[in-house]
Parts: C-alpha cells; structure tokens; sequence
C-alpha cells in the first residue's frame, strides 16, 4: 500500500497550500479521486470549493474543465453538440466541457433538473450520447461538483438519481479564527493556486488506484455493509433508504481508505468513518423525522450505534 500513502500524502501536502485547515476533507476527495467516483461539495459560498477542486486537478496534471451551472444553461452546454460542416458536407461533434479528466460542476443546484441530468449517464457509465451518437470520456474521469444549500433562492435541488451517483459528500466549513488569519497571510500577494505545482502524475494515479483490489474485505466485513444499508430502508425516520450503489461506495471508499492507513485489509472501524460520508446525502428523512429536527447524518450515526459490529476475525484473511 506504499504507492497509495505515497501518492496521498503529496497531493494531501500541495493541496493544504491552498486550502486550510480542512485535511480530512482533502484526503476524502483523494479516496473518491483512488476510487474513480464523484464527490458533491457542499456549503455556503466563500469556503474554498471551487479552490479544492482546482488545487486538485492541479495538483495531479489531470485535463481539466470547469462549468459554471445557470438556470439558463442547456444540456448541450455541458456535453458537447454536433454542428453541420458546409464544407465536408457532415456533422462534427463539437465537445463540450464533460470532455476532461476532473470536471467541477460549479453551483450545480443552480442549473434546472432537464440540464443536471446530463451527467447522469457520463457519472455512472464514463460517456455521453449525442444525437444517437456514443462517446467515451477521457480516463480517470471524476466529478467534483459544488452546491450551495437548497434554501437559498434560485437553486433546484438535485434529482434522487443524481444525489445517488455522487460516491461522497463532504462539507468544509467555516475556518476557525487562526486559520482565517493564516489564510489572509497566503493571500497578502497572490493567491496561492497561481503557484501551485503538479507533484504527482496520471500513471502515479492509476498505479495507486491498481492497488486498491489488493486490500482484502473479510466476509464479516461486508456483511457489516449490507447490514447498514439495509438498516436505512428499514429505519421509521427514513423515507428513502440507501441504494445497492450505496453498498458498492462504501465498499469501495473502505479499501481505499484502509490503503491510506497502510493496511491491506479493512477493519469495521474504516466502514464507520465513511458510512456518514457516502451514505447520509442518499437518503431521505419522513416528513415527521424533518418536523421533529432529525436528519440523515443524525440517523446515520443512530444506525452505527445500533448496528453488530463483527469480531475480531473480521480482519483476518
């Protein structure tokens, strides 16, 4: 697991150039990156969103593209158009921005459902169709959208489906008071990602991503899993529970993350790290559970206290 600590802890160190204070939120969207899934950002404007997914792409060298989501924007905005070419006589496929490595989908809750679903098929199967036309997308390839909360005026909230594909959520929040000064002192002269440098490479990635289907899952491990998620569907407090993609992402993320702590197996503490992560924005609070004040995340952590957690074999091969 040396290549994926490796890997982690210099993209980890070049990125806290940029961002402050918020390593575990960097090192989440570094598993999701090892792991080819999505990650939904998502807090008040003013925190460094935008800043993380750029220090990122950066940081590895991957192409990288950035939409800014309107209400006005159309599908073929994000995916690309086929435009007729007077002199072939033919349609030439013009790309459009999802044509890249990382793509940031900046303040996705913005654009209306009919535009965000346009990367519904290039989030979960790695291309676009248009006009009757299938194209591949560029490989790693790893959405990294922003959102600002849903109560504030002129958003759409996502569609079930989409929520559903984004392996994680995470939420930087505000700095402490030490941290905002550290970070007016970065910024004094220029803003820091403008010398940020790439310290890691795409093969670096691939490699470390490889690694990853070496870390063992104990059968009792994955039966910790599927306890879990099962428990969403069946909570009272829960109208809609956590899908087969939501076992799949924790599943994942754990490998990853027990590669990140050098370990080549996972143990049930790694699922209960992640479990709030990639399974609290999948699911949906009853109408009773949201009037009384309780949220997923809070469900989520009620679910883990209660659920068995296996033995001690349950890290041995």
């Amino acid at each position: 697991m040396e290549q994926v600590q490796t890997f982690t802890e210099r993209v980890l160190a070049n990125v806290r150039k940029v961002i402050v204070g918020k390593d575990e939120q960097i090192r989440l969207t570094i598993l999701a990156l090892l792991c080819e899934g999505h990650v939904l950002i998502e807090d008040v404007p003013g925190v460094g969103k935008t800043m993380l997914a750029r220090s990122i792409a950066r940081s590895i060298g991957c192409s990288f593209s950035r939409v800014q989501f309107t209400p006005d924007m159309l599908p073929s905005d994000v995916t690309g158009v086929s435009i007729f070419n007077q002199k072939n006589l033919e349609f030439e496929f013009r790309p459009g921005p999802v044509m890249a490595q990382i793509v940031l989908t900046d303040e996705i809750n913005r654009a209306t459902p009919k535009t965000q679903s346009a990367l519904l098929e290039a989030m979960e199967e790695g291309q676009i169709t248009v006009d009757t036309r299938t194209y591949d997308l560029p490989r790693p390839f790893t959405v990294l959208a922003t959102q600002n909360p849903i109560e504030y005026e002129g958003t759409f909230p996502l569609p079930e489906a989409q929520v559903d594909r984004f392996m994680l959520r995470i939420q930087l929040g505000y700095p402490v008071k030490r941290q905002e000064m550290e970070i007016m002192v970065l910024q004094q002269e220029a803003h820091p990602i403008d010398s940020l440098e790439q310290v890691a490479t795409l093969e670096e990635l691939l490699t470390a991503q490889r690694a990853l289907t070496d870390v063992y899952v104990n059968d009792l491990v994955r039966a910790y899993v599927v306890d879990i998620v099962r428990a969403t569907r069946e909570h009272p407090d829960i109208y809609l529970g956590a899908s087969p993609r939501g076992s799949l992402a924790l599943f994942k993320t754990a490998r990853a993350w027990a590669a990140l702590e050098g370990r080549d197996f996972v143990t049930p503490d790694d699922i209960k790290t992640l479990a709030g992560p990639v399974l609290a924005h999948r699911l949906i609070a009853s109408p009773s559970a949201r009037i009384r004040g309780v949220d997923a995340a809070s469900i989520v952590s009620e679910i883990l206290g209660t659920t068995a957690v296996p033995g001690a074999d349950a890290a041995v091969a």
